[in-house]
């Protein structure tokens, strides 16, 4: 009796998935044998910039700092500090859609817009109106509130 053709394609992979074996531990092999003679950096420094040198830092140019003057924690605000928050800004109009019942008004300190909606007006505003508002923090980001005509 003859051996079927598919025991033979079987040997035939087997013989070959071995072959790949055999090479892959000849490499591997290989690669210690060459990584023992190379020798990299065996220390690595941080400079004043940040930056990975083999250079060891010169020792004046150490700064000493006290450990007892290093603060944890956020410092207590003083009674007598006052807000630095401006409450009534001035700005111009620069979009408003009064069917949609929102748009932007540009500050005139910063120049930033910010986002303004019909239910923070307290007169109605067109485009290119001089307005002062407040402003108050949104869902994404500051908003124009209390805003009126100047």
């Amino acid at each position: 009796m003859a051996k079927s053709q598919q025991a033979y394609n079987k040997i035939e992979k087997e013989k070959a998935r071995q072959k790949k074996r055999e090479e892959k531990q000849k490499k591997k092999e290989e690669r210690k044998a060459n990584a023992k003679g190379t020798q990299g950096i065996q220390f690595a420094y941080v400079d004043q910039y940040g930056n990975l040198t083999d250079t060891p830092p010169d020792p004046a140019d150490k700064i000493k700092v006290d450990a007892d003057e290093i603060v944890l924690g956020v410092p207590k605000k003083e009674d007598n500090e006052p807000e630095e928050q401006d409450t009534v800004r001035k700005g111009k109009v620069a979009f408003f859609n009064t069917s949609k019942g929102f748009g932007f008004i540009v500050d005139d300190k910063n120049a930033e817009k910010y986002f303004c909606h019909v239910s923070g007006l307290i007169d109605t505003i067109t485009e290119n109106d001089r307005v002062e508002f407040e402003l108050e923090k949104g869902m994404k980001g500051m908003n124009a509130v209390k805003v009126k005509k100047i």
